[in-house]
């Protein structure tokens, strides 16, 4: 997921273990070159990307490894709805 601006680019990664059942958290965050870095090895390894600035603005304000609060899990979601749509498709 990423958002961008004309100051700065910033992305976000979410992971999430369906085995586990644990709730989605922060693995990557980013500015600038560092927010360049996470979009590529993302597009290198078939990860789908969503754009969503306002949910980056929130996720980037957590802690990496934070759980993502509930209060954004409806929008979180829909972003996992998104990449499970976008694998099966691949």
């Amino acid at each position: 997921m990423w958002k961008s601006n004309k100051k700065r680019q910033t992305a976000v990664a979410v992971g999430y273990s369906k085995q586990k059942g644990d709730a989605p958290k922060v693995t990557a965050k980013g500015r600038g070159i560092l927010a360049d870095r996470i979009i590529e090895v993302a597009r290198e390894n078939g990860v789908p990307i969503q754009s969503d600035p306002d949910l980056v603005e929130v996720l980037a304000a957590l802690d990496l490894e934070s759980e993502i609060p509930e209060e954004v899990y409806a929008v979180v979601a829909e972003l996992l709805a998104f990449v499970y749509r976008a694998n099966n498709k691949m």
